[in-house]
């Protein structure tokens, strides 16, 4: 009977000493190491405007629809769309009629906002959805079909936002995985932060 209390005093003081380490000591250190080396990123990359208020993080798309902005990829997260609650993809399969209808749908959206022909190629990421719902970015020549739109709604020129274009573009991972993608939360961030005309 002794040695049955001894090791369950010994199990009670491991069990502490553990959940003093991994549950407190642990934790504690790696959001202190987060917060002084990556701070902007431990705390959701958040863009903050001129007056102190959160506009949105960098790493979350928002649902952006006026001629003046960049549009992000389609969204099938939650009812509407880029619900951060709802995060999930459309779970429709490449022989699905909905997910062809939902294709069409967008490509014709997306030429009419354009202004690009009825037959005008288009890029596969301007009318499908992410895995998330929330993808940030989309590709280059998604961007750059959106250009004379977004410079035409701020009475800006092609070369003014083909450099802020060309500011929120990120190479590929390593210099050999992906594409070059352009993240649309930072780029509509940038050009609201543009001064006024």
């Amino acid at each position: 009977m002794k040695t049955i209390l001894t090791e369950f005093g010994r199990s009670i003081l491991a069990t502490l000493f553990f959940a003093l380490i991994l549950c407190g000591l642990y934790p504690f250190v790696v959001y202190g190491v987060s917060q002084v080396l990556f701070h902007n990123r431990a705390n959701g990359s958040l863009l903050v405007d001129k007056t102190g208020a959160v506009r949105g993080s960098a790493l979350l798309a928002q649902n952006f629809t006026g001629a003046q902005y960049f549009h992000p990829r389609p969204s099938a997260a939650g009812p509407n769309g880029y619900d951060a609650a709802g995060s999930s993809g459309s779970n429709l399969g490449p022989t699905s009629s909905n997910l062809l209808a939902n294709i069409s749908q967008n490509l014709a959206i997306y030429r009419s906002d354009n202004g690009l022909a009825t037959n005008a190629l288009v890029p596969a990421d301007a009318v499908t959805a992410s895995g998330s719902g929330l993808d940030p970015n989309i590709s280059l020549t998604n961007a750059q079909l959106q250009m004379p739109r977004v410079a035409k709604a701020r009475g800006m020129t092609e070369e003014q936002v083909r450099k802020l274009v060309d500011q929120n573009t990120s190479g590929r991972d390593l210099g050999i995985f992906g594409e070059p993608r352009v993240n649309v939360m930072t780029l509509n961030f940038a050009l609201d932060q543009l001064p006024q005309k």
